[in-house]
């Protein structure tokens, strides 16, 4: 197994570009949290010629909805959260510059047509593993829509938040080259 690629923020295309998918990846810098909620409000803002709460040029989204801070933590546990329900969202985020996205789950055939023509990169984080990945949290901080609770929009430093490439910059989509290995055909057409 190769050693993990080492990725700080911001987020180039040079560096989406070279990653492929089923690269682990080590991300350290600034990452945005949001989901749904926030989503929403920032594509109707949008809608109306408004500007965005942050710039999303060259950034990461982190798909989470943390709990609460115990004392003296910025964060609470982190995991990520399923990404479907922001698909619907996604394709007017890479319009304005997001570049990687990370989360669970599968993503629709519109988000990765965005995300190809974006060259934007979709990350796994390991569902399970919200402690692990909270650990990596060194500052939270909202910046909008801080009445959405967990849901809100913040801004997050991290040191060595480890994820997987699921999707590169060329729709490559790790879930499902690495089923491939697993299904086989019957021998015969008897079974």
């Amino acid at each position: 197994m190769a050693a993990p690629i080492k990725i700080t923020t911001p987020f180039t295309l040079e560096q989406a570009r070279a990653l492929k998918a089923g690269d682990l990846v080590l991300i350290t810098g600034t990452v945005y949290t949001s989901r749904d909620a926030a989503h929403k409000r920032m594509t109707e803002a949008l809608a109306k010629g408004e500007t965005l709460p942050v710039d999303f040029h060259n950034q990461i989204v982190y798909y989470v909805g943390p709990s609460p801070a115990k004392p003296g933590q910025p964060i609470g546990s982190a995991g990520p959260t399923t990404s479907g329900r922001m698909d619907s969202y996604t394709p007017q985020m890479l319009d304005q510059g997001l570049l990687g996205m990370i989360g669970k789950g599968y993503r629709s055939p519109e988000v990765i047509a965005a995300m190809k023509k974006h060259q934007a990169v979709y990350f796994a984080a390991t569902g399970g593993a919200a402690a692990l990945i909270a650990a990596t949290v060194k500052s939270y901080e909202v910046v909008a829509y801080a009445d959405l609770g967990a849901e809100a929009l913040a801004r997050m430093t991290v040191e060595n938040f480890p994820a997987i490439v699921v999707i590169d910059s060329t729709g490559n989509n790790f879930y499902l080259e690495g089923q491939k290995q697993y299904c086989r055909l019957p021998a015969d057409n008897n079974l």
